[in-house]
């Protein structure tokens, strides 16, 4: 399941606004739908959103490559602040977009054409390392996993959040192809239901036992000690291992602290903003409240209420037991842990 990919001369999403009940596949080839399919979330995950950024800046260079070096440098600088502005969250945003400026300065030397080539090549280069990324995540997470555990994972964080595996969910296909005989409690993860909508999806399809709760379920179900383990994706990981996820991850970290169940955070290495010393730096997105009066077009809120609506919240790394990366598991304490992955190839 790929929810983005380059194919025949155009960036191809999966709707995934449209899931599950419709599988549509878009195309674009202009940066400024790109862009609007980000924030519209036609695309979401942290990386694949890096994913998509990416293109994006190639398809950006692509509509300007005949102009003169000077015009198409300027207007370069305008297609990488147009997707650096969609979602302020997601640190694999301005990772993907940092990559690709650096093929812009690196390269200035050379014809438009030539770059617009390299540039092709490091979105492609972004795309496979993403997708072996999560293969490798899976490999390292699977190992925490007991044969029979039951875990609850908050939001989606599959294949359709990634180019291909999956973060969290990438750890429990691995567990689930190794032979585990685990199962699944999604968390429906209002405001959106992206738990109810996409992991519900992506695991039942793929045979993997799941079982749909409402988020104000998770609690009693480790009461009732139905849950061995959380794991979840993350949209920023600071330097001392706070993690900013879908809202409701707090909540479910809280949970799982006082019931003394595990809670772990699959992400790559791209997700780490190493120069954010802690949770407080992170901008947390506000997204428009009619996510919140309506479910499905349907009101459900009386007009005029006041409303908030952050898109997600701050794990303090307290309450986190360990964090799975492409380079292996990362454990307490983190702000010296974690600086020990820049450097690492």
């Amino acid at each position: 399941m790929k929810p983005v990919y380059y194919e025949e001369g155009v960036l191809k999403l999966i709707d995934q606004t449209k899931l599950p009940t419709e599988l549509i596949i878009r195309s674009y080839t202009d940066y400024r739908e790109i862009a609007k399919a980000i924030v519209v979330m036609i695309v979401r995950g942290a990386p694949a959103i890096g994913v998509t950024a990416g293109y994006g800046v190639y398809f950006g260079a692509l509509e300007y490559v005949n102009e003169t070096k000077e015009v198409f440098y300027d207007k370069m600088k305008e297609v990488c602040a147009l997707l650096a502005s969609t979602r302020p969250t997601a640190v694999n945003l301005f990772w993907a977009i940092k990559r690709m400026g650096c093929v812009l300065q690196t390269n200035s030397n050379k014809e438009c054409s030539q770059i617009v080539e390299l540039l092709k090549k490091e979105a492609d280069d972004i795309c496979a390392e993403d997708i072996q990324m999560c293969r490798d995540m899976g490999k390292y997470g699977a190992e925490l996993i007991h044969a029979g555990d039951t875990i609850l994972t908050h939001c989606n964080a599959g294949a359709l959040a990634t180019a291909d595996y999956g973060t969290a969910l990438g750890v429990i296909r691995a567990a689930h192809e190794a032979g585990k005989n685990i199962s699944v409690y999604a968390d429906e993860t209002r405001p959106l239901l992206q738990g109810a909508r996409l992991t519900a999806y992506e695991l039942h399809a793929e045979g993997i036992p799941v079982t749909l709760i409402t988020d104000n379920m998770a609690g009693w179900m480790m009461k009732q000690g139905k849950i061995d383990g959380v794991i979840v994706g993350a949209d920023r990981i600071a330097v001392n291992g706070d993690v900013a996820n879908k809202i409701g991850t707090y909540s479910v970290s809280v949970l799982a602290k006082a019931h003394g169940i595990p809670m772990y955070v699959a992400a790559p290495t791209s997700t780490i903003d190493f120069a954010m010393k802690s949770g407080d730096e992170i901008v947390i997105e506000e997204r428009d409240c009619r996510e919140i009066s309506h479910i499905c077009g349907i009101q459900v809120a009386p007009d005029g209420v006041a409303m908030e609506n952050p898109a997600f919240d701050v794990t303090p790394h307290q309450n986190v037991t360990a964090i799975i990366t492409e380079k292996g598991v990362v454990y307490p304490p983190y702000d010296i842990n974690i600086p020990k992955l820049s450097g690492e190839k």
